[in-house]
């Protein structure tokens, strides 16, 4: 295909990058080592609280993609493209970080000598060294070049792409410098304008941000505001220029300094000589029936680093506990410390004769009412701040860590006379100043409503306002902040400021977790004693006891704790809050809509909503402060599947005739696919491609070491009407998916032949372009044999699978029937049920070191695998293998398709002959097992050839069974 110059209009109707080829590989790797960074990641800052953001490397290839042209010439357009995200090798030579001498040892050739003498020592340095340290990264397999040695391509300076523009401009015919440049150019030849990317789901803020980046106009909207309050801070801190970022630092520091001069002026952080509190420790303080008052934690441990601990002792007369804070204990008493007053969901004390035991629940006095669990605690009232003394759950201070006033060093102090004053004082300040505070907005007023991550604090605590999940502490230092950000005349710098507050918010709450640090070994840093975030995950858990820091503490943290800069080119951007299905009209929409599990951030987020909602910063006060929970898109089920067809039906509606639509979305249901193709079809899209990116990082902490992957659906408006019958379709999703996936092996075997040592598309990424072959297929039409798909699409599931669950089933089948593994013939994989062809397939990607969960998870469902468990030796996240022969043995899967199948009985001869069966009986069992065995002794030959190839390295003894069984069976005397 001969493309024209890209003029206005030119490219109107040229197919995208994105629909034809996806470097979906390198883009995985690359993905999974910008959230590896956790808070080096460039929007995090902002609100780490936020965990849902798509990376950027991942928003940025998807808008290059969607905007660059298909020429014809895919492995051109592929180098193109790596030039442009800085994935081509060359780039390594710029993104070098750190680079060891193992590594230039291990991977250096000839460039050893020139780096190092003899001795391993460094021959050059600076410049040099650099440029040479990067070509020793180019010779390394992509996952390793990224593995702590390379800069991410978000970090890499403009520069550093000076020497691709000629190559770029030669290929596509523009005349750019710059990313920004070129996206305009492009732009113009599409849409006749520099290009428009909306994103009505923006949440966190990185496809707008992004988008803008590169050189998009970026409009974004969401219905939550300070997911609107992210993406603002997106484009204007972390992607202000150098005169912003002064003038909200110069702000910073002032509004700082006259709030810590109002709290040394109450004199509340300060002893008599002069010490200066860093963290508060706070305890919940439970009252019995019997009238004991019980101090609750679940561990009684200050910190290890200091060998220090809380010991209770009873005041038996009084019915309660003294708290003596210790330092510099035994082993043993730091073991017995870490058994609290709280275990297993139960008080437990000792009164000093006896061990007594509470279960928590009764103490509060759950139970079901009408269907409800209702308790005895007593709902706090918007006048509350405190307990009150008859509360069942009280609250006490039983520790202050200090920062000595001479040497600066840390410790921990107990809780003394003017420390009680002081509490005093904190509590009598808020009490005089609560109504009025809350009047001016300084302090939350908002009732929490009740929802699914609302019902804990509400439930378990009796809090029914948002200000009851802050320590009196917090409130006074919050609501001192506030007032002095509200004296900052720049609207940009107020804004920004804004964050600030949300860090304080998420850093010292009721809810604020006291870390005891680690004292470190070998191969093992330590970590220090600290008062952890709110959101360390998206809930609101209610703890028994927790810490607050100082103001000292926190603003110390603010002032280090520097946003990220991205500098923004000069375009147009646009944040408003607004549901999906008003979005602002765009040329690409490019969404991470929220699907099945998504956090419900419309509830949590309230706890930062709260605090500015009476007078939010000027560039907010236009906004609705309000999280519209009703409005929500969230969950499945029917209401889920409108609400996402009348927003992608906006979104097509706001579109050009040309315009491209990319939706991410995370894929973890068997009826994933069926809902989406349902979604489009209501919508009137079509989907033109799909691509699986590995875009979480893994847990082994994540119940079956759980992964995340997410598949990148390319779709656009579907032209007109039209109607075909099944049989036909059958045909035409046939040869569609055998195209793709040609192609793609195609591309794989040429990018070999050029010295490529890793494949640019796996077997995930195959699976996944024969899907969206088959989806572009059915997608484009609107009635099959008579029937309005779109009304089909969209009728309420019964249970009993539809049309479109049958067709969708018949594409899966269509593409893994195309994915036949190296060493396989077609007719051998065709004869097999899905089970084998799940194990085949999967020993296959082991015997590549492809071992990542995530995989084993993708084929079972799209080979209908449900117990894939069950043949799973190891089911960690980046290290799950399948079982072998031996570990199958006799007594697996008994009366199930596989345990009566062809490959079961080979396995099951490979296990006998492992174990010194005779191989005349191993080949007389092997004839019992497998149905027809005579017309099938090929297939037999062809598994057994398949599983020793596959072996060889994985399991070699395994691997010498396989070849002496298929050569039994190739030997057999047949008719004797």
């Amino acid at each position: 295909m001969s493309l024209p110059p890209p003029t206005p209009g030119a490219w109107r109707d040229v197919r995208a990058l994105v629909e034809v080829v996806f470097p979906a590989q390198q883009l995985s790797i690359e993905a999974q080592t910008e959230r590896k960074s956790n808070a080096g990641q460039t929007l995090t800052s902002l609100g780490s609280y936020w965990k849902g953001r798509k990376p950027l490397v991942l928003v940025r290839a998807c808008v290059l993609g969607a905007l660059l042209p298909d020429t014809g010439d895919a492995e051109a357009d592929l180098e193109v493209f790596e030039l442009l995200m800085g994935m081509d090798d060359d780039a390594f030579e710029h993104r070098v970080r750190s680079v060891s001498k193992e590594d230039v040892v291990t991977w250096g050739g000839e460039l050893r000598d020139r780096l190092l003498d003899a001795d391993g020592r460094w021959l050059v340095s600076g410049g040099e060294r650099q440029r040479l340290l990067g070509q020793v990264l180019k010779r390394m397999p992509y996952s390793d070049r990224l593995h702590r040695r390379s800069l991410r391509p978000e970090e890499m300076a403009p520069s550093a792409y000076e020497s691709i523009w000629d190559r770029v401009n030669a290929h596509l015919g523009t005349t750019a410098r710059s990313h920004a440049e070129l996206v305009e150019q492009i732009g113009v030849a599409r849409f006749g304008h520099r290009p428009r990317v909306g994103d009505p789901f923006s949440g966190g803020g990185s496809i707008p941000f992004e988008a803008a980046r590169l050189g998009c106009e970026a409009y974004a909207s969401d219905l939550n505001p300070i997911a609107c309050m992210l993406t603002w801070g997106a484009f204007h801190v972390v992607g202000g220029d150098t005169r912003v970022r002064t003038r909200f630092q110069e702000a910073r520091a002032a509004v700082i300094e006259a709030a810590e001069a109002e709290i040394a002026r109450l004199g509340i952080e300060h002893d008599s000589e002069g010490n200066r509190a860093k963290a508060f420790l706070y305890c919940v303080e439970a009252r019995t029936p019997d009238g004991w008052r019980i101090p609750m934690a679940p561990s009684w441990v200050i910190s290890r680093n200091r060998r220090c601990v809380a010991r209770l002792r009873p005041v038996q007369l009084e019915k309660r506990f003294e708290i003596e804070i210790v330092n510099d204990v035994t082993d043993e008493d730091l073991d017995r410390a870490t058994r609290g007053t709280v275990q297993d969901e139960a008080l437990v004390w000792s009164d000093g004769v006896n061990e007594r035991r509470l279960p928590i629940a009764t103490l509060r006095g759950d139970r079901r009412v009408g269907g409800e669990t209702v308790t005895d605690l007593r709902r706090w009232d918007r006048s509350d701040f405190v307990p009150q003394a008859d509360d069942i759950l009280g609250e006490r201070l039983y520790c202050v860590q200090w920062i000595d006033a001479k040497t600066g060093a840390t410790f921990f102090r107990g809780v003394e006379h003017e420390d009680d004053e002081r509490e005093r004082k904190v509590e009598r300040i808020v009490r005089e100043n609560l109504e009025r505070w809350q009047a001016e907005g300084l302090v939350p007023d908002m009732e929490i409503e009740a929802g699914e991550k609302t019902d804990e604090p509400i439930r378990t605590r009796g809090w029914t306002y948002w200000h009851h999940l802050f320590g009196v502490r917090s409130l006074l230092v919050n609501a001192q902040y506030l007032r002095q950000l509200r004296l900052v005349d720049d609207p940009i710098v107020a804004g920004a400021l804004a964050f600030d507050l949300t860090t304080l918010a998420d850093r010292s709450a009721r809810l604020s977790r006291w870390e005891v640090g680690f004292p470190g070994r070998p191969g093992v840093a330590p970590s220090a004693d600290a008062v952890k975030p709110v959101f360390y995950n998206q809930a609101l858990n209610t703890l028994y006891n927790y810490g607050s820091r100082s103001f000292k503490h926190l603003s110390e943290s603010l002032i280090r704790y520097e946003h990220t800069s991205a500098p923004i080119p000069s375009v147009s951007r646009l944040v408003r809050t607004a549901p999906a299905w008003e979005p602002t009209a765009a040329d690409l929409y490019i969404t991470d809509p929220p699907y099945a599990d998504a956090v419900h951030y419309h509830e949590i987020t309230e706890y930062f909503i709260a605090w500015l909602r009476r007078s939010p910063p000027a560039p907010f006060r236009d906004w609705i402060w309000d999280s519209r929970r009703a409005l929500a898109i969230q969950g499945t089920g029917e209401s889920f599947r409108r609400d996402m067809v009348r927003a992608y039906r906006a979104m097509a509606h706001a579109a050009p005739v040309n315009g491209v639509h990319v939706v991410m979305f995370t894929h973890q249901d068997t009826k994933v696919w069926a809902d989406m193709a349902g979604i489009f079809w209501g919508a009137g899209l079509q989907v033109t491609a799909a691509w699986y990116i590995a875009t979480e990082t893994t847990s082994e902490l994540k119940k079956g070491g759980y992964v995340q992957g997410t598949v990148i659906l390319v779709l656009r408006k579907r032209a007109g009407a039209v109607s075909i019958y099944r049989d036909e379709l059958v045909l035409e999703i046939r040869d569609e998916v055998a195209r793709q996936i040609e192609t793609l092996v195609g591309l794989n075997q040429r990018a070999r032949g050029h010295g490529r040592s890793e494949n640019l598309f796996e077997d995930s990424d195959l699976q996944m372009a024969g899907y969206a072959a088959a989806l572009r297929v059915l997608t484009a039409y609107t009635r099959i044999d008579g029937r309005d798909m779109t009304a089909e699409a969209l009728r309420p599931h019964t249970g009993e699978d539809s049309l479109v669950d049958d067709l969708i089933d018949f594409s899966v089948g269509v593409a893994n029937e195309h994915l036949v593994p190296e060493g396989l013939d077609r007719q051998t994989w065709e004869s097999i049920n899905g089970s084998e062809r799940f194990y085949l397939r999967m020993l296959d990607m082991e015997s590549a070191a492809l071992k990542k969960l995530d995989n084993y998870q993708n084929f079972a469902k799209a080979f209908r695998v449900d117990e894939w468990k069950r043949f799973m030796a190891k089911v960690s996240a980046n290290s799950a293998r399948l079982k072998s022969a031996s570990e199958f043995g006799r007594g697996e899967f008994e009366g199930s398709d596989f345990g009566t199948s062809l490959v079961r009985a080979v396995l099951f001869g490979l296990y006998e002959l492992q174990s010194e069966v005779e191989p005349e009986e191993t080949l007389s069992h092997l004839r019992d097992q497998v149905t027809g065995y005579y017309r099938r002794r090929g297939d037999v030959i062809t598994v057994a050839t398949y599983l020793a190839a596959k072996l060889s390295r994985l399991r070699p003894e395994e691997a010498s069974a396989a070849r002496v069984l298929a050569g039994l069976v190739r030997n057999e005397r047949l008719g004797a």
